[in-house]
């Protein structure tokens, strides 16, 4: 095993670059600790998930690049990319981050507005008269 793992997670339009390197379970997100980048507890149970399905929270430390997106799609961001991390560090845990769905790219998208329309779907109020 090599002494950096990396890998790159995504989701919407988020785009996270995942380096996993053996510590004490720190991670941190453009330079800040999880907890003061991601607020919301919701979103701090997302990034750990991975950890927990395979219990090495305290093996590795992360360091996080993420950009684009919002706060929810960096967040599944940061855990496909943790996920395909801990696989290429240890190929057991691929059944573990399959059967969770954790290494699946979630393929949703934001559709594209369209001409003559104020969004993708939503028409401009209709006046009879």
């Amino acid at each position: 095993m090599s002494d950096v793992i990396q890998a790159t997670g995504r989701r919407k339009r988020a785009i996270a670059r995942v380096s996993l390197t053996l510590g004490q379970g720190v991670i941190r997100i453009n330079g800040k600790p999880v907890e003061e980048y991601f607020p919301r507890p919701q979103l701090l149970q997302i990034v750990r998930q991975p950890f927990e399905a395979t219990q090495s929270l305290s093996r590795f430390d992360v360091t996080v690049k993420a950009e684009g997106g919002g706060v929810t799609g960096q967040a599944g961001a940061v855990r496909h990319g943790i996920a395909r991390a801990l696989v290429e560090i240890d190929e057991s845990f691929k059944t573990i981050m399959r059967q969770n769905g954790f290494l699946t790219r979630d393929p949703r998208e934001k559709e594209s507005k369209k001409y003559g329309r104020k969004r993708a779907r939503k028409r401009f109020q209709f006046s009879k008269r």
